[in-house]
């Protein structure tokens, strides 16, 4: 099978295409075909050696699969051969999604749902059971509640529009202007223009001074200080972003707030509770950018770039 792999931690040049041997499901394994993997800031973190203390080397990474059911392992009851399938691999466990051929256990795999491309899947299995288990399992967001999404343009971000939309939620979220009436068809109900206006006064005056329920941080630096300025009583701040430094939360005392911090897990039960979603015309990832398998170091590159003009996600097409 083709597979690009990095045998030393560095730049988007780091890639190199090589020809291995077709993996072998084990007991309670699938092997899979992929049609499609995406680029997320963790790939490009995994690939400069951000969690090189995880990564043996040489390694295969990546962390979306959408593809077709080759092979079951002894033990398999959920799928069959032929079976259209999506995933995220088990992250810092083996084998990534950059190449022709993936195994997994069954019990992280779910039915792709019709609605949607290999293409599309695989720009959302990752950031939807991120979203999912911020969101819903971890905040409990609820009907009625509001919540600010920072970068609501962003791969995560606009799922997390969608799926705050689809809980009853009143979104608003912050966005370059240019990325207004892209995240407004999402269904935002309130834009913020993070470079000209500030944020939490911007909050404060479209809740009447309230503030919001629910914070969603996709971007890091202040947001986990700042975003207590932004809460009501017994807000929830819940970030995906690795913290590299210390913040100040004297503010979230005093509005009795509480902080989650989201790792994804991988489960079956997330991507079926997304695929009904899917099915009910109530998500849908939006491909910004798609690249061939062999140019998987020209997405990185291109993802890393702050102004890189992308909404939504890099898909990459694996059978080019």
């Amino acid at each position: 099978m083709r597979a690009m792999i990095i045998e030393s931690f560095g730049g988007p040049e780091s890639f190199s295409e090589v020809v291995l041997p077709k993996p072998e499901p084990g007991e309670g394994q699938v092997l899979v075909k992929v049609h499609a993997t995406s680029i997320n800031p963790l790939d490009y973190q995994v690939r400069r050696g951000d969690y090189k203390e995880y990564v043996p080397l040489p390694a295969i990474t990546g962390h979306d699969v959408s593809g077709v059911i080759e092979a079951i392992g002894p033990g398999v009851t959920a799928f069959k051969p032929g079976d259209e399938v999506w995933y995220t691999p088990e992250i810092f466990a083996g084998q990534g999604s950059y190449a022709e051929y993936h195994v997994a256990h069954e019990s992280i795999v779910g039915l792709k749902p019709d609605a949607l491309s290999h293409l599309e899947a695989a720009a959302l299995s990752l950031v939807g059971g991120t979203v999912w288990e911020a969101l819903i399992t971890r905040v409990n967001l609820q009907v009625g509640e509001t919540i600010l999404v920072h970068g609501g343009a962003g791969g995560v971000g606009h799922i997390a529009i969608q799926i705050a939309k689809a809980a009853g939620a009143r979104v608003l979220t912050t966005v370059s202007s240019h990325n207004a009436e892209f995240v407004k068809s999402l269904g935002a109900d309130v834009t913020i223009d993070y470079k000209q206006t500030d944020y939490v006064e911007a909050v404060l005056e479209a809740t009447d001074g309230k503030g919001v329920n629910v914070v969603l941080d996709t971007v890091g630096g202040d947001t986990l200080e700042r975003s207590p300025l932004v809460l009501e009583q017994l807000g929830r701040v819940v970030s995906i972003v690795d913290i590299a430094t210390p913040q100040n939360l004297v503010e979230a005392w005093g509005r009795n707030a509480s902080y989650h911090f989201v790792f994804t897990r991988q489960n079956r039960g997330k991507l079926d509770d997304l695929s009904r979603l899917v099915e009910r015309g109530l998500l849908k990832p939006v491909v910004g950018a798609t690249y061939p398998l062999s140019e998987i170091g020209l997405a990185h590159a291109r993802l890393e770039q702050k102004s890189n003009g992308l909404r939504g996600k890099i898909a990459i097409d694996v059978t080019a």
